[in-house]
């Protein structure tokens, strides 16, 4: 444990997010005792006649965009589709006016798609190898590529949700990509707070890594820690070393290196934390003023494990209650040994 000189509550601010955390170990157990009281039990069979993510059942999926390899012949590893039941329309063309009082509605265009990381059942991400994480990473990319050629389009975000109670309505491993026509207000808000402590010191704030205390490992081209001021016990981002503000610009190499790193956290979170839900989230930049945003943007992988309640208190204020000191949940997570399991 590092040396906290008491169980007093401490309150961080967050320069990346521009929120303040409470962080109050006083109301929970140790951090080495945290575990999911609800894990996410994986499919045990390969194929699910019924799954419309399995290898076979492609005609009970919404029409398919692209799929890696491409070759429809040979069986595929990774397959983008559309979303059978999309929050937004695809083909809703916004004429660019806002309707409604003050322009406060827009039509419903976007893009919502499904990226089906295995073809086999059974397997989580977790379970897969580096290289294959490496190629479902390959897919956003491409997709998020593709999206970006849209004009109407402002920013596009790419998340994975693992367990039912943390979203996931389907237990095949999939991931899921939605692009708006609007920049959203968390977006914004981040981008401001990054822009705010660029004007102020002169430095991304991703750019400088974090205290020894707070990582918990690193690969060639990336860090992983649990953040200052994390909103969630044992959340975990992903970073690159070089700055970079947008993540469909990742190369095959480093998409291959952050599918590794992605698959330790994975793994490390399952065997510490009982296979708990969680999220991620790629945070990446807006499609626009590209030029303007690349001094202070820095693109990065959030990883929340759903092991408390967000209750009315953050709801109301954002602000969220965290019973782990970071430092102490990044020692836990660089102590597990995953070669055992």
């Amino acid at each position: 444990m590092s040396a906290k000189p008491s169980l007093r509550p401490e309150l961080r601010r967050d320069p990346v997010m521009g929120r303040w955390v409470i962080v109050s170990p006083a109301r929970a157990k140790r951090p080495s005792e945290f575990k999911s009281k609800s894990p996410s039990p994986g499919p045990t069979l390969p194929y699910s006649d019924t799954c419309p993510f399995c290898s076979g059942n492609e005609h009970l999926c919404a029409p398919e965009i692209f799929r890696v390899p491409p070759e429809p012949g040979e069986g595929w590893k990774v397959r983008v589709i559309e979303n059978l039941y999309p929050a937004l329309d695809r083909n809703c063309k916004s004429d660019g006016e806002g309707g409604g009082e003050d322009g406060a509605v827009l039509p419903g265009f976007g893009f919502h798609d499904v990226v089906i990381e295995t073809p086999v059942h059974s397997v989580n991400l977790s379970g897969m190898s580096g290289s294959e994480i490496g190629a479902v990473i390959g897919a956003w990319t491409r997709r998020v590529l593709d999206i970006s050629s849209s004009h109407e389009i402002k920013y596009v975000q790419v998340f994975k949700n693992h367990g039912a109670s943390a979203g996931a309505s389907l237990s095949h491993s999939h991931s899921q990509i939605i692009a708006l026509p609007v920049v959203p207000s968390d977006v914004a808000a981040r981008i401001h707070s990054m822009k705010e402590n660029f004007g102020r010191t002169g430095r991304c704030c991703l750019c400088n890594h974090p205290d020894k205390e707070l990582v918990v490992s690193e690969s060639a081209h990336f860090i992983s820690y649990v953040p200052f001021a994390a909103t969630h016990p044992f959340e975990i981002w992903i970073v690159p070393r070089d700055h970079s503000p947008h993540f469909h610009e990742l190369d095959n190499d480093k998409a291959a290196d952050l599918g590794s790193l992605l698959k330790l956290m994975l793994r490390k979170l399952a065997v510490q934390l009982n296979d708990p839900p969680f999220n991620f989230m790629i945070q990446t930049s807006p499609l626009q003023n590209t030029a303007s945003l690349s001094p202070y943007c820095h693109w990065f992988l959030q990883i929340i494990p759903q092991l408390t309640i967000v209750g009315g208190f953050e709801v109301a204020t954002g602000c969220y209650i965290n019973p782990v000191f970071s430092e102490d949940a990044a020692k836990v997570l660089r102590d597990v040994d995953i070669l055992n399991f």
